[in-house]
């Protein structure tokens, strides 16, 4: 028998790759015979970087660059064969990186974001693949051109200060010295949020509260967005607002397609792909993925729907996830390819009794899984 883990980050305790050593040491616990195989996989957020690495891929580049306030951070990118790079947002400009006390949507910054792609430009690296999950910031990307090159000006010509809320007295873009090494660039996107940059389905409304935005903050920030898009239209031609994807990581998605003119894809098959996934897959037996929380939205571009459609595209190979905690709408899942759904926990438990032990859980149920699958298919 040949198993497969294929999983994600069970986000706050356990990596996509801890969780499927986890899997994989409870299998060969039911079945010493067992062929195993660990693919840590990611949506294009946290932890895409290390599944590349680990795949094989290519190497860990470290480089120091602004954090979300301004505070210097130390940021890995990848530079996988080939000369593809990787670089994840949230190494640089992520929510993680800030304590909870300190978040200040209105000033964060994601000119970190835009020093790494720089870093890679100086590396040599004319294909770039952005994961840009997890964001600390709602600067529309701002902070990122600013790194490379182009300058936002008031109506005084003076530059204006880091973060989304200054936008709203923004009067002029330069983009005379932006790096002209992106012209010859292709930059991918990796996401699933499909949000446009504004309104009430927009980065402020949707995705601000997360990052420490009261109401008044959300209404602020959404203006200073929506001036930010009328100026790229009326000065650059760059019309984003509306584009799918563009109120992503805090409207990191509209300076991407404004100043990068980046090509969005999901982020699960664009890591899959990079995997080789496919032929990998094409003579297990079992598939196992994960998560910390599966629910209905995991149909959308996570990485257990990925996992199942990329398989069953390969045969008739059962696909079972293993869940911290599985929510109503999660069924939806058996429509999209998973044939098995399972909660790690053993008992009532509290979630922090579950992240301590997350390693453990996974283990134990993939073991029980096995011998289960074990004695159905002697029968």
């Amino acid at each position: 028998m040949k198993v497969i883990a294929a999983m994600d980050s069970y986000k706050g305790c356990c990596s996509a790759l801890a969780a499927g050593e986890a899997v994989l040491r409870g299998v060969l616990r039911a079945d010493g015979t067992a062929r195993v195989e660990n693919i840590p996989v990611s949506d294009g957020g946290e932890g895409m970087v290390d599944a590349l690495v680990h795949g094989g891929r290519g190497r860990k580049v470290v480089a120091e660059v602004a954090g979300p306030l301004g505070e210097p951070v130390r940021a890995e990118y990848a530079v996988l064969d080939g000369g593809t790079a990787v670089i994840e947002m949230s190494a640089a400009s992520g929510l993680t990186l800030v304590p909870e006390e300190k978040r200040d949507p209105l000033r964060a910054t994601t000119y970190g974001t835009g020093e790494l792609i720089r870093a890679a430009l100086d590396a040599g690296c004319r294909d770039l693949l952005i994961g840009i999950g997890g964001s600390a910031t709602n600067d529309g990307g701002e902070g990122m051109a600013r790194a490379l090159g182009a300058r936002f000006l008031d109506a005084d010509g003076h530059e204006l200060p880091p973060g989304g809320a200054a936008l709203e007295r923004l009067e002029r873009i330069d983009v005379r010295a932006l790096d002209a090494r992106l012209e010859e660039c292709r930059v991918r996107v990796a996401s699933d949020v499909r949000n446009p940059l504004c309104g009430e389905r927009g980065a402020s409304a949707v995705y601000g509260p997360q990052k420490g935005a009261t109401p008044a903050m959300v209404a602020r920030l959404d203006r200073a967005l929506a001036r930010y898009a009328q100026v790229l239209r009326e000065q650059l031609g760059e019309d984003v607002a509306e584009r799918p994807g563009a109120g992503a990581a805090g409207g990191l998605g509209a300076g991407l397609y404004a100043f990068t003119h980046a090509e969005f894809q999901p982020g699960i098959d664009a890591v899959l792909d990079l995997l080789g996934f496919a032929g990998r897959v094409r003579d297990a037996d079992l598939v196992f993925t994960g998560e910390g929380r599966t629910d209905g939205q995991t149909l959308f571009g996570k990485v257990p729907a990925g996992v199942a459609r990329w398989t069953k595209s390969e045969g008739k190979i059962p696909v079972v996830v293993l869940s911290g905690a599985i929510a109503p709408g999660a069924e939806a899942l058996y429509d999209g390819g998973v044939d098995g759904l399972f909660a790690i926990a053993d008992g009532p438990i509290s979630l922090s009794e579950s992240q301590a032990r997350a390693e453990a859980l996974i283990e134990r149920a993939a073991e029980a899984i096995v011998r289960t699958a074990n004695a159905l298919w002697r029968r």
